[in-house]
């Protein structure tokens, strides 16, 4: 068999392949983004789309699987709250054909706003939870996961972490299963989850999984390595390789790929072969508190941290284990990359516009690359909860204001793809319920935290198909809001920038923003721009640094004299153009790819 390296979420995708997977859906999110982006690389055997939010995503898994049509949902591990909804009723209805979640949890909090740990979502939800520890087994288990599915008549939960989602390890290739979609019947007492009938399926759950604990005993998704018997190791995922590479053949293990249901005879007979008992886990005492719940005394949170992710160093030194390894020093200093908006990004001109009145605004955030605004120099926000918190929370962020006599209006941003994705349910509650308050669409085009993935708003879709793109303002418009109190503005027009925010400001009522100007980074911008770029004229500057307000990291400030540093980021965007009184800065126009 061939064998290539893969990361897990390449893994990911090649498991679902080979498992015969015909549908699959998904909203970008760090570390699961490039679990669809490589499943579209099958499309000729798997229909795959970029739903709208998460939930949608995994209702057309659902739809796919009761249809009889093997399914797979990734998002990562906040996206599994917005999609927990159906996902706790599907527990309960089990499925036609195989039915997997992939939830790419992020310990850290390298890119997400909370490090919550979602095999707490396996018992509460009724579902089986396979953790694999490398790609090899990213993609074994995401077979074996249909299979167990179909098996047991319950859906499937594939936990992932950063580190396996994004490390890449060797994996031996095999072929794509008979896809053959299984017969759909119309069985409302199995899929139509009234309470009559959801009561009797709640018996039906409970047995499937006795079954599945019985089968986990004995499962090879399981495995026991003997070594020295003074220690064992119960641990899972990526902590299997921090706890082998810690504490090395002086310890036993116990690795559970199966961590819901945990089989309790095979942890007892393993226990019991050995003198003491440590879990080793990031996040919560999930398999801690299942083996305390067997009367079974372990070392666990005691000693290692809830917070961030581990290594093997940090393991080492929580058991108070083994040497300090030897470092080494290579003298070299890493670059400081600070988080900022690129070069020409559209954002930039609405943050600096809108800094300006920052003491008539109270401002509320979102999640995208936007959220880059908040750090300074334009301390763009004040909040960053959830998606599409950013235009739900001003409705009740402006009621407490009013109740206290503060006259600032509080204003709402988020992103297109976020818009489409909770936004539109937001902004027609703030209508509706006439808030005081200013919504600011940003749209860029394109979903771009993530690396550009398309939405309802672009014109074609994952597979590359051309697609109707939505318009926003029309769905604003349809939403009720008075187009008097709409204004479609350029950002990096920083008089129709700075005239909107005012007309927000001063207009009592729902008022709406939207910024459009496609992302610096898209193709076919930097295809226009090609070679464009900004200088500046070092006899007209006299360093009044007002170019450097609005952080563009192509600009630099040496000798009491700005430059542009980085010609080859530089868009021409013409911001700083804007801000230069003394006509210092000059456009270079480059040649046309």
């Amino acid at each position: 068999m061939k064998r290539v390296i893969m990361s897990g979420d390449e893994a990911i995708a090649r498991g679902a392949w080979e498992a015969g997977v015909t549908v699959a859906a998904a909203y970008p999110g760090t570390p699961s983004t490039e679990i669809l982006e490589n499943i579209s690389l099958y499309k000729n055997d798997i229909y795959c789309q970029w739903a709208n939010n998460e939930k949608v995503a995994a209702e057309i898994a659902i739809g796919a699987s009761i249809g009889g049509a093997r399914a797979l949902c990734a998002f990562k591990h906040v996206g599994m709250n917005v999609a927990a909804d159906p996902i706790f009723t599907v527990g309960y209805t089990g499925v036609n054909a195989g039915l997997v979640f992939v939830s790419a949890d992020d310990p850290g909090c390298h890119s997400s706003q909370n490090e919550q740990d979602n095999r707490l979502y396996a018992p509460h939800a009724k579902l089986l939870c396979l953790e694999p520890s490398d790609s090899q087994e990213c993609k074994d288990f995401t077979v074996a996961a249909f299979e167990l599915s179909e098996k047991f008549d319950i859906p499937v939960l594939i936990r992932m972490t950063t580190r396996v989602c994004h490390s890449k390890t060797l994996v031996e290739l095999g072929e794509r299963k008979s896809s053959v979609v299984k017969k759909y019947e119309s069985k409302p007492s199995k899929y139509a989850m009234l309470p009559a009938y959801a009561r009797l399926r709640h018996v039906a759950v409970e047995q499937n999984l006795i079954e599945a604990e019985e089968y986990a005993y004995s499962s090879p998704l399981n495995r026991i390595e003997m070594g020295d018997r003074s220690v064992g190791i119960i641990t899972s995922g990526i902590c299997y390789q921090h706890a082998r590479e810690a504490f090395g053949d002086s310890a036993s293990y116990l690795k559970l790929g199966i961590t819901h249901p945990i089989s309790k005879k095979l942890v007892k007979e393993f226990c019991a072969q050995v003198d003491k008992v440590y879990i080793v886990e990031e996040g919560e005492p999930y398999l801690e508190n299942a083996v305390r719940a067997m009367g079974i005394d372990c070392l666990g949170k005691e000693v290692v941290t809830r917070q961030g992710e581990l290594d093997a160093q940090i393991v080492r030194r929580a058991f108070g284990i083994g040497a300090e390894p030897e470092v080494y020093e290579v003298g070299i200093q890493a670059p400081a990359r600070p988080p900022v908006l690129c070069a020409g990004c559209p954002h930039r001109g609405f943050y600096f516009a809108m800094k300006k009145h920052r003491d008539k605004i109270v401002p509320l955030g979102d999640i995208g690359c936007y959220s880059l605004g908040v750090n300074p120099p334009f301390n763009g926000f004040d909040t960053c909860i959830c998606m599409g918190g950013g235009f739900s929370m001003t409705i009740g962020m402006a009621k407490a204001l009013e109740l206290q006599g503060d006259k600032r209006k509080v204003f709402g941003i988020l992103g297109d793809s976020t818009f489409f994705h909770s936004g539109i349910t937001s902004i027609i509650d703030a209508i509706h319920a006439k808030a005081n308050v200013c919504l600011c669409l940003l749209d860029n085009s394109i979903t771009a935290m993530t690396g550009h993935q398309q939405n309802a708003g672009t014109s074609i879709d994952l597979m590359g198909n051309e697609a109707p793109a939505i318009d926003a303002v029309k769905l604003i418009l349809a939403a009720g809001l008075d187009e008097k109190n709409l204004r479609v503005v350029d950002p990096i027009d920083l008089k129709a920038m700075d005239a909107a925010i005012r007309d927000a400001i001063a207009t009592e009522g729902t008022f709406v923003i939207v910024t459009k100007r496609p992302c610096a980074l898209l193709k076919e911008v930097i295809k226009a721009n090609a070679g464009a770029h900004c200088v500046v004229d070092p006899d007209k500057c006299v360093g009044c640094k007002s170019c450097i307000q609005v952080a563009c990291p192509s600009l630099a400030f040496e000798n009491k004299k700005a430059y542009v540093a980085d010609t080859a980021n530089c868009n021409a965007c013409g911001l700083c153009q804007q801000m230069c009184r003394f006509n210092a800065i000059l456009r270079v126009e480059g040649k046309q790819k």
